[in-house]
Order: structure tokens, then sequence, then C-alpha cells
């Protein structure tokens, strides 16, 4: 069996991770760590989240810089600020028995002040957040002359999030690095480009297969109609009376529409957008880790960098439309070797969409049926009489009150004690359920040969040829129901297709279903829209900055 001593760690290192309770090094730990103590070795590392990729890069960076000099000698760069915090309090812990070394984390929606003074107390390494480090860049509050080794972690993420042209001025402002360490959950093109542009023939690391999902995950989905999708969310959680997750919504609109509607209903839950200030994410995010709430319902731009242990599940309200989205979502859980559930709730035309998924990340997707009211019903009953025979009676001078109670049911039988005892926690659950609606949607012969046509077609003659037919009524009546936008954004910004697609609908708080054609070019793009829908859309869009520069959107043909 490898140890983390045989990996060649200096024994302070090894004395940490004993500490902690780390015995055996993960593959992707297995693997890296060795490579990454010649520090001279640029590296590419693809693993899932939750792989135990921090302790991969950090216990190296402890062992190779060097403890007497107190000036910045490694820069690790992340997406957020939640993984930025997180990453700094594991290489606290890995750190214990290095008193010299310090490390300090630096992101927006803190004081820049504070930060500049923790940098000039002297630090080694500093884990930094793109925007605020060039913020400190520019303020000349940072000198990276001397920094030896860069690592981009969660590179995928930040390339997503419109971070390339960020990144590529940082790798340029470390002249001196001797390594640059590049980890990733999957491998877009625009990986691939940084890599070749900033690295000198990197060590290439596979941990799993890329693009594929934790083995560790059991996927799940329910077919259910367009209307019935909140209702199902709502039977998916009470089947689970144990759950500890994560719900995506497409817009930060439905995420804030279902907390309310399920907080109105009694269910510890709250939402993460980007509407919140910091002060109220970190609120949130304190509840949720503190498991104060039991859910908590997020767009995937807000829930990038979280990491939170023991999420049982993740619930895709909607699919994304990218495949790298749903590995990003699904990597919630299952963390660590633990094992975790990621359900999708479907409409049926979205069966060729969910099996285009299940073939890339290639791990087989399980249907289940959505619960009956019956079903649920005896789940929570299973589920309590479990928590009243774990109740803890040490504590506490129970003995006193049985006499008194012994009194009270002196002529109950205990047949009827118990279902007292049931009906008070259970009434509400009953009355609920007790003309429930069987949710399912069952797949006519029809539809099943709708779903096979649309694995084998093109995508242009999917859908009855409609969404050619509302293009040529666009061209033929001046627009037909559709109007044509334009936007100075495009793929130089650092978008590609699904993730402007995430960005538009973001800001606008609209749905999919509004949009037609999109064409993206490198500095502008046309979006097709319902034209009940374009003048919500300008209204969010036009005028607002985006990275410094005033985003411009109006009709295309007034231009």
């Amino acid at each position: 069996m490898m140890t983390f001593e045989g990996l060649g760690l200096d024994a302070r290192l090894v004395q940490a991770t004993d500490a902690l309770g780390f015995k055996q090094p993960t593959p992707i730990q297995e693997q890296a760590i060795p490579v990454l103590l010649s520090g001279t070795k640029d590296l590419v590392g693809l693993a899932q989240t939750g792989t135990g990729k921090t302790a991969a890069f950090g216990l190296p960076l402890l062992q190779l810089i060097n403890e007497k000099d107190k000036y910045p000698q490694a820069l690790v760069v992340c997406p957020t600020r939640e993984l930025c915090l997180q990453i700094v309090s594991e290489v606290e812990l890995f750190k214990k028995f290095m008193p010299g070394m310090h490390v300090v984390a630096v992101y927006g929606g803190a004081s820049i002040g504070l930060q500049i003074r923790d940098l000039k107390r002297g630090v080694q390494i500093v884990v930094a957040t793109p925007g605020r480090l060039i913020d400190l860049i520019e303020r000349k509050a940072i000198n990276l002359e001397q920094i030896r080794y860069v690592v981009l972690d969660e590179a995928d993420e930040m390339l997503n999030m419109g971070f390339q042209d960020d990144i590529e001025f940082i790798l340029q402002n470390t002249p001196k690095r001797e390594a640059t360490w590049l980890f990733s959950a999957t491998m877009p093109p625009e990986i691939r480009r940084v890599s070749k542009k900033y690295m000198q023939q990197p060590h290439e690391i596979t941990v799993g297969k890329v693009n594929t999902a934790n083995r560790n995950i059991d996927h799940q989905y329910y077919i259910t109609s367009a209307h019935q999708r909140y209702e199902t969310l709502k039977r998916i959680i009470d089947f689970n009376p144990g759950i500890y997750g994560i719900i995506f919504t497409r817009t930060k609109a439905d995420a804030q529409n279902i907390a309310e509607k399920l907080t109105r209903e009694g269910y510890d839950i709250d939402a993460l957008h980007g509407d919140l200030t910091q002060q109220q994410r970190d609120k949130v995010m304190g509840e949720f880790r503190e498991k104060t709430l039991q859910l908590l319902i997020a767009t995937d731009v807000a829930a990038r960098g979280i990491d939170v242990q023991g999420i049982t599940h993740v619930i895709n309200y909607e699919l994304p439309d990218d495949v790298e989205v749903y590995t990003h979502r699904s990597g919630r859980t299952g963390r660590a070797g633990n094992t975790g559930v990621c359900l999708s709730v479907i409409h049926s035309r979205e069966i060729g969409k969910l099996r285009q998924i299940e073939r890339i990340v290639q791990v087989p997707f399980h249907k289940l049926e959505i619960p009956s009211g019956k079903d649920v019903c005896r789940k929570q009953f299973y589920h309590f009489m479990d928590k009243l025979l774990q109740a803890d009676i040490s504590h506490g001078d129970y003995e006193s009150y049985v006499p008194m109670l012994q009194e009270k049911f002196a002529n109950v039988d205990k047949e009827e004690v118990l279902k007292r005892v049931a009906a008070t926690e259970f009434n509400r659950f009953l009355k609920y359920y007790e003309n429930a609606e069987d949710l399912n949607v069952r797949e006519r012969s029809r539809e099943l040969r709708s779903d096979s046509r649309d694995r084998r077609e093109p995508v242009s003659r999917r859908d009855g040829g409609r969404s050619d037919s509302r293009r040529r009524d666009y061209n033929n009546n001046g627009g037909g129901d559709y109007m044509r936008l334009f936007v100075n954004l495009g793929t130089k910004d650092g978008f590609y297709k699904a993730s402007f697609l995430q960005f538009i609908l973001d800001m606008s708080d609209l749905r999919k279903d509004v949009l037609g054609r999109i064409d993206m070019k490198e500095m502008n793009s046309w979006i097709e829209i319902d034209r009940s829908a374009a003048n919500q859309m300008i209204r969010a869009i036009d005028g607002k900055n985006y990275k410094g520069r005033k985003l411009r959107m109006n009709d295309a043909n007034s231009r």
C-alpha cells in the first residue's frame, strides 16, 4: 500500500497528514506528488472535484518553497471566493508543523486594504481569485517577480466564467516561474490552448476518463410533465427525508421562486444567486455548511467553487445545456470516497439530451418512478420510527417522568399510543398526500418512436422542422414572432455557446424556450428571441458592464 512517506514528502508534511488521518493517498495524489516534487515539471492534472486535488498540489508546494524567504513564491489561482478560502483552510492544516510558512487568501467582496496588509506581513503562498489578483497587480500591492510556481485550480471553471484573458495576464506577469500546474475536471479546447501556449511539454495525468462522471455517484432521472416539475421536485424531497443537497436551476429567478415556495411550505431551504451581496452569500453558505439549511437552491454561476462535505443529493431541476456543466453539478456529491445521488427532473422531450449526456459521461442513468403519495408517507414513517428508536435517552432525568406517563396512559393500550404518536408527526403528510395524483408521464409508443428518431436525425430535422420554420417566418415576414438582437459579446470574451446562453438567461431572468438560433462570432453575437421577451432582455443587458467594458444590445435590424 502506497503511503505519503513513500511519495517522498518531508517528515513534517507526513506528520501533518497522519494528524489529519490521511493514511493512503488518493489516485491523483499518488500520481501527481512525485512528479511535482521535482519542482521543474509543468503538469496538467485531470480529475473530478472531490478527489483530493488540493493536497496533490498543496503538499508539494509546501515542500518546494523556501520557508525563510518572506515574499510570494507560489501563486494558486481559482475561480471563486469559496474555493479560495477552502484551499487556504486545507493548506493551513498541511503546514501545521511548519511555523514559518504563511499563506494568504485574496478575493473580491472583502476589504482590499486588509488583504494588502496581510501581504505586507510576508507570505510565501498566495491563493487568489483572478479579478482581485489583477486589482492588486495594478495597484502594485503584490510583486509576482519572484513567483516560482503557479497553480491554476478548477481551470475549466475559470475559463467558463470568462477569465481566459485574466489568466493569460497573470501568467505573463510571472516571468520567473519554474513550473505551471493546471488542475481541471474536464478538458475543453480552451484548456488545451492555454497549456500549449504557457507550458513546456507538460506531464499529463488523468484520473478516470476525461469528462466522465464520478463512479461513486448514482445518476437517476424522473420523467414528468412541464407543469408538474415543481410538484415532482417537492415529492422527491419528501421521499428522501434525510436529504442534504443542492438543487440547480437555470436562472436566478427560478432559484428565488422555488426557494420562496418551499420555505412557505416549511422546508429548511435558501437560494444562492447573483443578486445576493457577499454578506448575504456568506450567511447562506454558513447556514448550509452548519446544516441549519437542509437544501440549497442555486444557479450554476452562483454555485461555482462550492465545496461542502457530506452532500447526499444533487438535483437538476432542469438539465443543463452543456455536458461539462452536468459533470460539475454532479461532482458536488460523492466526494472524498463517499457515495452520492445526482437526479434530474426531465420532460419527455428531454430524453434525447439525457441520452447524449449519458453517452459522454459514460455512466448509466437509471429511470425511476416518481413516488406515489402512499410511498412518500411510508418512507417518512419508517424514517420517523428509526429516529424514535435511535433517540438518545441516556441524558436527562427521564426516569422520574415514567410513573407520570404510566399513570397518564394507564387506560390506553400500546397500539393506540403508537397511533397517536404517528398522528402527531404525520397528520400534515397524510392530509397532503391523501389524494395525491400520479405524476409520472406514461411513455406511449409514439413518444418512444419520436425519441428514437431524435437520436438518429440531425438537429436541423428535429421537432418537425419547427426551428427551421421559425427562421423562415423570420426571414420572409420581417421577423414573425421572433426578432434578432445584436450584442457586442463573442468568443473573444471567453464564451462558448452554452456559457453564453447561461449568461444571457441569468442576466435577463428569461427561460430558454423564448430563444431561437444564436450565432456567435469573435467580437459579436446575434440572438433570435421571441418578440414579446426582446425588450426585457435588452433592458437587462444593454448598458451593463462586463469585465470593464460597456455592453451594447439592440434590434439587429436597426443598426
